[in-house]
């Protein structure tokens, strides 16, 4: 009886510590994504015009003109964008894609935490600036704080013709940085910088790469980008952030997954232990079940003692499992105890972000393997069933 008792609480711990493990994981696995989401969304709008045909288009058409005053518009954006050639100083050069956006690109204020050095300024007293990404700011050694070195920016001219300067056949503009930002390594090539210079830097006063829309909290952005390109023509592709980001997307989905089987499969062997302690239980209570037979219980009321032992056993597990990693996680959620080392600067500590679905899934799931687990055992109290009365 001992043994039992210990094997079923070692059952039990094994349900609970694989439930607490799988919503502390969870939890914490959401944290990331909405971090790494977010840091995304700095640069990736809610929806993205662009043309199929051809870089750029002239937004000054009378359905982008009503589009622009949309009143469930927080910003539209009119994005110029390039490959350019950037040097600075005499440290090298670097081929990167410089940015100009319009004014309202800045309504988004989560811009600032991107930024390690300096400011997110483009325009000051009348001055444009540049903010670049930490891959360019590597690569050039820019320093920010040297008002007497500009970033250089070549871009081919469109009607150059062979000389024996190659750099007469480049556009070049000078441009100060204000600050370094550092997202990820899709973004930090890349050099913003407002609309208008890039338009004086390419000879371009009126069309644009792509024009960059996001919505006020509670828009359905769903029936908007439906709507847009029911309106829009064929001529334009009209991409949610999904759509933009989808391989990011898919990667993020399928490490959930991976990490919730990875999980599971441990769960199901620590819960497997079921099958041992109720199955020694089963041996130790024979004779027990014979005489509840002999007093006219059948098969089916002996197979459903077992099965909401073991059922309990698992589901008690889950439930005090679930309530610890619960309080584990609104603990780090408002106080970070468990951090980083000193050298990110994005975020400090693991971040947290609880669904009410993890709850429900791990639930399910530990009631499933439980369920498995104890419909065994309790198909073992009855296989002797006869050859135990005829014993006794």
């Amino acid at each position: 009886m001992h043994a039992i008792n210990i094997l079923s609480g070692v059952s039990m711990l094994g349900a609970f510590i694989g439930s607490a493990a799988l919503v502390i994981i969870l939890s914490v696995f959401n944290g990331f994504e909405k971090v790494i989401l977010n840091l995304y969304s700095n640069f990736t709008p809610e929806i993205k015009i662009e043309p199929k045909q051809g870089k750029t288009f002239n937004p000054n058409t009378a359905y982008f003109n009503a589009l622009h005053k949309d009143a469930k518009l927080f910003s539209y954006t009119e994005v110029l964008e390039e490959k350019a050639l950037i040097r600075y100083g005499t440290t090298g050069q670097f081929i990167g894609t410089v940015m100009g956006v319009s004014d309202e690109f800045l309504n988004n204020k989560q811009l600032d935490s991107t930024v390690e050095k300096g400011s997110f300024t483009l325009k000051d007293n009348g001055h444009n600036y540049a903010v670049i990404g930490a891959t360019v700011q590597g690569k050039l050694s820019v320093n920010i704080h040297d008002q007497l070195s500009p970033l250089q920016i070549y871009s081919p001219r469109r009607n150059a013709s062979s000389g024996a300067d190659p750099l007469s056949a480049f556009e070049v503009r000078y441009i100060y940085p204000s600050g370094i930002f550092n997202i990820q390594q899709d973004f930090n090539g890349l050099i913003i910088t407002p609309i208008d210079f890039m338009r004086d830097l390419l000879n371009e006063p009126t069309n644009v790469s792509h024009i960059d829309l996001n919505y006020k909290n509670g828009t359905d952005l769903q029936s908007v980008q439906s709507e847009i390109k029911d309106k829009i023509g064929e001529k334009f592709t009209v991409r949610n952030r999904y759509e933009q980001n989808a391989d990011l997307y898919k990667t993020l989905n399928y490490e959930r997954w991976f990490i919730f089987m990875i999980l599971v499969f441990v769960l199901i062997i620590a819960i497997f232990n079921i099958i041992g302690s109720l199955t020694m239980l089963v041996i130790d209570k024979q004779k027990d079940i014979a005489i509840l037979t002999s007093l006219g219980a059948d098969k089916k009321l002996i197979q459903g003692i077992f099965f909401f032992e073991g059922m309990m056993i698992s589901v008690i597990g889950c439930v005090a499992g679930m309530a610890v990693g619960l309080i584990f996680c609104i603990l780090q959620e408002q106080f970070g105890f468990i951090k980083f080392g000193d050298n990110l600067t994005a975020i400090d500590a693991y971040p947290v972000a609880m669904k009410f679905t993890d709850f429900i899934l791990v639930f399910l799931t530990v009631a499933a393997i439980g369920a498995i687990a104890s419909g065994i055992s309790a198909r073992l109290s009855v296989k002797r069933l006869a050859e135990i009365k005829e014993e006794l």
